[in-house]
């Protein structure tokens, strides 16, 4: 996959590479302008990097239409009532340390390549955990969004007791002392 995409970023034809719908994580990059739609996607990922200089907005007030695939709900959950209000009222943007300050980005870069090799390692090393885990992790912070705290809580604990006993738990658990995969250390 990563060829693949490096295959796209090189293509001066391709504007944007779209993921959805995984149970998989995924970061996302962003380094010029995420505005309307491309904000939207952006908003989408599980972890959001951009550099400081990245643009964001909502800017389809301007086009006497509103936002349409979640940017409404997503930024406001991200940054509160009154920012993205101003935001999706006015069609304002903002910028990338803007982004960062308000928490809508997890990190903030100074420059693009910096942005997209944070971008690369923090995936890299989500590949490396568990897909179980990382799996479950998604959907309990995800499940965090749409239910009060104590649903949450109880949702958590559920989740949390279903992994003990899995094959991963257990590896997890006999490897940490020894820094190692290895189980036979056990």
């Amino acid at each position: 996959m990563n060829d693949a995409l490096k295959e796209f970023d090189n293509d001066g034809s391709t504007g944007a590479i779209v993921l959805t719908g995984s149970e998989k994580a995924f970061a996302a990059a962003v380094n010029g302008f995420a505005l309307g739609g491309g904000c939207e996607l952006a908003l989408m990922a599980d972890i959001l990097y951009c550099s400081s200089t990245a643009t964001f907005g909502q800017p389809e007030v301007k086009l006497g239409i509103i936002p349409g695939a979640g940017g409404s709900q997503r930024l406001t959950n991200a940054i509160g009532k009154s920012r993205a209000m101003e935001i999706i009222l006015t069609g304002k943007n903002f910028n990338g340390t803007e982004a960062g300050q308000w928490g809508v980005a997890a990190k903030v870069f100074e420059n693009a390549e910096a942005c997209v090799e944070g971008a690369v390692e923090t995936a890299s090393k989500i590949s490396a955990m568990s897909r179980v885990a990382t799996r479950a992790a998604k959907e309990v912070v995800n499940k965090s969004q749409e239910v009060s705290l104590r649903e949450g809580l109880e949702y958590e604990r559920k989740v949390f007791h279903s992994l003990f006993g899995s094959k991963d738990q257990k590896i997890g658990e006999c490897s940490i002392p020894y820094g190692t995969d290895d189980t036979s250390l056990c």
